[in-house]
């Protein structure tokens, strides 16, 4: 983050936090420190992509090239806190400011190649309403802005949610977001290679949901990225 006069008086009437540990950021830090940038436990799927324990979720259900998340998730840590923050205290630019930082980490892998298009996963109106943005778009958007790939918000809707995820097994997931999603505009994406962008994968159901729905666009295939990835 390029910094000024500016930024400098600005962080010292008003210090920035980072999201992680608490701490107070320096000039040239944005959302997160140096030193939790350094501890962030990265998966490196992208470093293989298309075989990973995260790909695999995906294997037989969707027409998959690839799949990454950026780092493990696990309740109630450091790493928590990023999420956290993005979905429920009102902060959308920390999803752009993520989604750049992840896109420039992984982008020399290649895992970005040859995709058309990005789609982030959906919001039922009434959270989206409620919340006052879809925390998957903002990711989307700090991706777009290092890609320069389009961010498409037309293609598939999100009906109503039936029930927290939270406590329910894959299986359960996957029931309880079937037919959760319904195409909309999908065929402008036909025989094209889209990129599905969420929060956290945990079981890949609402992914597999929403690619689901998206098939009916003939010859789409799908990329899958997310900020966080819980290992079971």
């Amino acid at each position: 983050m390029k910094t000024n006069i500016w930024t400098q008086l600005i962080d010292l009437i008003s210090p920035r936090p980072c999201v992680m540990c608490g701490r107070r950021l320096d000039a040239d830090e944005e959302f997160i420190c140096q030193t939790c940038s350094n501890e962030l436990p990265r998966t490196n799927f992208h470093l293989k992509a298309e075989e990973n324990i995260m790909a695999q979720l995906f294997w037989g259900l969707l027409p998959l090239e690839r799949a990454t998340a950026w780092f493990y998730f696990a309740s109630h840590t450091k790493t928590s806190n990023i999420i956290y923050d993005l979905k429920y205290h009102n902060q959308p630019e920390i999803g752009i400011a993520m989604g750049q930082a992840m896109t420039r980490e992984i982008a020399e892998s290649g895992f970005f190649d040859g995709i058309d298009a990005i789609v982030p996963i959906p919001l039922a109106r009434q959270r989206q309403q409620k919340r006052g943005y879809n925390q998957s778009t903002m990711i989307a958007r700090g991706i777009n802005k290092e890609t320069g790939i389009p961010v498409v918000e037309d293609a598939v809707i999100r009906l109503h949610f039936q029930q927290s995820q939270t406590q329910l097994d894959r299986w359960e997931r996957l029931k309880n977001v079937e037919q959760q999603f319904k195409a909309a505009n999908a065929a402008q994406l036909t025989n094209k290679h889209v990129l599905l962008v969420d929060d956290v994968t945990t079981t890949g159901a609402t992914i597999i949901a929403c690619g689901s729905a998206l098939r009916q666009a003939p010859g789409i295939r799908f990329s899958v990225l997310t900020l966080g990835f819980t290992h079971s």
